[in-house]
């Protein structure tokens, strides 16, 4: 069993936080992870950065250009995996862009993942159609390629669904990342589409900020993905992040599954 199906195993509603990668420094990051870790979380995704992050609204952007500035790198984001990996086998994703695996090499790319304990990768700029472009070498390294879906996915939301590997990254708002008052979206239609066409477990992210949101979104899903809300507390929280983060991460996860 990959530790991405163990994330979501028994009906069991997963809580999956984003952090962005040296945002403001890897030893906060690591430190972050781990009271993630300690807290509930059940899988983490750790962001590249890229100096062009499209899907992404102001909190994480700004967190890219910090990172980027402050000196960070893909290969420092494989070694902050390889620390964690000393610490807890807690299933771990890579959300970065296209041009960011190109860059690296896609074989070297997914190779290094497999080497220091990298579950998946999740590239929100990669269209359904163009995933063959990653998909095989992806697939020859044990890395699960997370698909995407979006409300206007529409007509493609069956054939998304039908090929899915690893979980299924349900978009829960148009527009970039961000937290928000309130998810308008009708995605009671769009998870029944996905469940006629997949087993694969399926997590709702973009705009989930309070415990509340993350129960809804787990009621109608397999789990709630977190990334702008704790991305902005570790900004605004400075040494105090990680314990922060961690209480954060308890709250959240204790209100998604309370009755």
């Amino acid at each position: 069993m990959s530790r991405i199906t163990d994330a979501f195993q028994h009906g069991h509603k997963a809580f999956i936080p984003f952090i962005t990668c040296g945002d403001p420094d890897i030893a906060t990051t690591k430190a972050c992870v781990l009271e993630m870790v300690r807290n509930g979380a059940d899988l983490i995704e750790l962001g590249i950065p890229f100096s062009d992050p499209t899907a992404e609204g102001p909190v994480i952007q700004a967190a890219n250009a910090r990172a980027l500035q402050g000196g960070i790198t893909t290969d420092r984001c494989f070694d902050l995996v390889r620390e964690l990996r000393r610490e807890t086998d807690i299933p771990l994703t890579f959300m970065t862009y296209a041009n960011v695996v190109f860059s690296y090499g896609a074989e070297r790319f997914c190779a290094t993942c497999a080497e220091a304990g990298v579950d998946g990768l999740v590239l929100p700029d990669l269209p359904f159609e163009e995933k063959d472009e990653f998909l095989p070498v992806c697939r020859q390294h044990g890395v699960a390629l997370v698909s995407l879906i979006a409300p206007t996915s529409a007509d493609r939301i069956a054939m998304i669904a039908r090929e899915a590997e690893g979980y299924l990254y349900i978009v829960s708002s148009l527009g970039v990342t961000g937290t928000r008052s309130e998810i308008t979206t009708d995605l009671a239609s769009i998870m029944e589409v996905v469940r006629q066409n997949t087993t694969i477990p399926c997590a709702i992210g973009f705009g989930i900020s309070t415990p509340e949101q993350a129960r809804r979104m787990a009621d109608l899903s397999d789990g709630a993905i977190v990334g702008s809300a704790i991305v902005q507390l570790i900004h605004d929280s400075g040494p105090d992040a990680p314990a922060r983060v961690g209480a954060y991460v308890a709250e959240m996860k204790k209100g998604m599954v309370q009755d």
